[in-house]
């Protein structure tokens, strides 16, 4: 199975047609759908259900397109960073961020790099603990950004100068808002929104046996949408304090969670990596801007 044949079938599965993907390819459609299905042969699958004017994915080609995606990017990788070996002014950085408003610490440093390595390219993908840790050990990534203590054990890690602080985001006109802070009492049998991660380790370091009389209405990765759920009133979301827009006019507050809850952010990278230069730089302006 060559590379190459895993770039054309990641093109065939966006397209969902032979034709266009061919004509994007600058190959004849007659080839493509040769080495199409010389592919399915050499697996032993059928990857495509064929139908007039379209084609779709069977679960074996879901699965070969997750897998191919990450060989494909990984390829990218290894050839950006032996390109950059002996030119430390231009590279490449790919980084999984967890979502705190601290990212811009990280924004700042890459922004800063940049002035001096214009040809500096970065590559940003967010989630949570499990999806960013995923692509980092499969060499995907160079750097994560977790917002959980690391196992240091397999990772090196590097703490943001300052914690996330947890709240609720609510409806300004709701009878919650008008508290200076939320305790757990408050909470009991209203509809939450949190992120799973959050649900399974940083609330119930908060609320301890209240845990069992919180309500989880839905688990969202992404706060952003939590926000948007929040808006038609169908629930209370806990997030972190400076991700979403609370200003007047916004139709939306946060409050605080007391006791106070806190949240360290870390950038973390495998124990015994070896970095390009440009990484290798990267990792000590942040040593330098965070300490």
């Amino acid at each position: 199975m060559e590379l190459r044949t895993l770039r054309n079938f990641l093109a065939v599965a966006g397209e969902e047609n032979i034709t266009r993907a061919a004509e994007n390819l600058h190959i004849t459609q007659p080839a493509l759908s040769k080495q199409m299905q010389a592919l399915e042969n050499e697996l032993g699958k059928k990857l495509f259900v064929r139908h007039s004017f379209s084609i779709t994915l069977t679960e074996e080609g879901v699965l070969l397109r997750k897998r191919a995606e990450d060989l494909v990017a990984m390829a990218d990788k290894i050839m950006g960073e032996f390109i950059s070996l002996d030119d430390i002014t231009e590279g490449e950085l790919y980084f999984g961020l967890a979502e705190s408003y601290q990212i811009r610490f990280l924004a700042q440093a890459v922004s800063d790099l940049k002035q001096s390595c214009p040809g500096l390219r970065y590559h940003i993908t967010s989630g949570d603990t499990e999806q960013v840790l995923e692509k980092l050990d499969r060499g995907i990534l160079d750097f994560a950004v977790l917002a959980e203590d690391p196992d240091t054990s397999r990772y090196e890690c590097l703490c943001f100068p300052e914690a996330d602080t947890w709240g609720v985001v609510m409806p300004a006109h709701c009878g919650l808002a008008k508290k200076e802070a939320v305790c757990a009492e408050d909470l009991t049998g209203l509809p939450l929104f949190c992120s799973e991660q959050a649900w399974r380790k940083d609330l119930p370091r908060w609320c301890g046996s209240l845990m069992s009389r919180l309500r989880l209405e839905g688990s969202f990765r992404l706060p952003y949408n939590g926000s948007l759920f929040v808006k038609e009133g169908l629930g209370y979301l806990l997030t972190f304090d400076r991700l979403i827009n609370t200003e007047p006019g916004s139709g939306l507050v946060f409050r605080p969670l007391s006791p106070r809850l806190e949240t360290r952010i870390y950038l973390v990278w495998k124990k015994y990596q070896t970095f390009t230069p440009m990484a290798r730089r990267m990792l000590e302006r942040l040593k330098e801007d965070f300490s």
